[in-house]
C-alpha cells in the first residue's frame, strides 16, 4: 500500500495499547496497567494530529521529533486540534515511561503503542519491524494530511512545523 491519501477515511477498528496518565503513577518508575485505546471510536468526531516514530528513547525521536510537538503543543491545540498522539512499535510501558521522561503529563500528548505495528502495516508505512516516521491529521474521521519521511532519520514532513503549516 502506498499510504493514506488526503480525503481517505481513517480506518475502522484501529486500536492501540495505552497506559493512561494518573497522578499517583507520576514517577517514571511507577506504571499503570495498559488498556486498549479504540482510536477509530475516540477520534471519530475530533481533530487529531497523529505522528509516528520508529522508537521511543532513540536519538532521532527523542532529540529531533518529539520535542517539536511538546514545544508547539499550545500552537497546535490553538488550531482546533483536540488530540495530539504519538505512536511507536514500543510497548505501552515503554511509551508511558517515554512520556514521563519528557515531562508530558495529563495526557497532553497521548503516547500509544502500535502493537505489532498493526496500524502502520495496515497503511503500509513501516520501517522493517518498526513503525515508520510519519504524520497524519485526521479531522472528524477524514485524513487531511498524510506524509511519510523518505528516510527514517529525517524529520521534515512529519515534524511539528510541517504539521502546523497544514492545520
Amino acid at each position: 500500500m502506498s499510504g493514506p491519501k488526503i480525503g481517505d477515511s481513517f480506518p475502522e477498528g484501529v486500536t492501540f495499547s495505552y497506559v493512561p496518565y494518573t497522578p499517583e503513577k507520576d514517577s517514571i518508575t511507577a506504571c499503570g496497567i495498559p488498556i486498549n485505546y479504540d482510536a477509530s471510536k475516540e477520534w471519530a468526531n475530533k481533530k487529531v494530529v497523529l505522528f509516528s516514530v520508529p522508537g521511543a528513547f532513540t536519538p532521532g525521536c527523542s532529540v529531533r521529533h518529539l520535542p517539536g510537538f511538546i514545544d508547539n503543543l499550545e500552537k497546535i491545540k490553538g488550531k482546533g486540534v483536540d488530540i495530539v498522539a504519538v505512536i511507536a512499535y514500543n510497548d505501552a510501558f515503554v511509551m508511558n515511561a517515554w512520556s514521563k521522561a519528557n515531562g508530558v503529563k495529563n495526557d497532553d500528548i497521548l503516547f500509544l503503542s502500535d502493537v505489532g505495528t498493526k496500524f502502520s502495516q495496515t497503511i503500509g508505512w513501516t520501517m522493517g519491524e518498526r513503525t515508520a516516521r510519519y504524520a497524519l491529521i485526521i479531522d472528524h474521521g477524514k485524513i487531511t494530511y498524510a506524509e511519510k519521511e523518505a528516510s527514517g532519520g529525517d524529520v521534515s514532513v512529519s515534524g511539528a512545523d510541517a504539521v502546523l503549516s497544514k492545520l
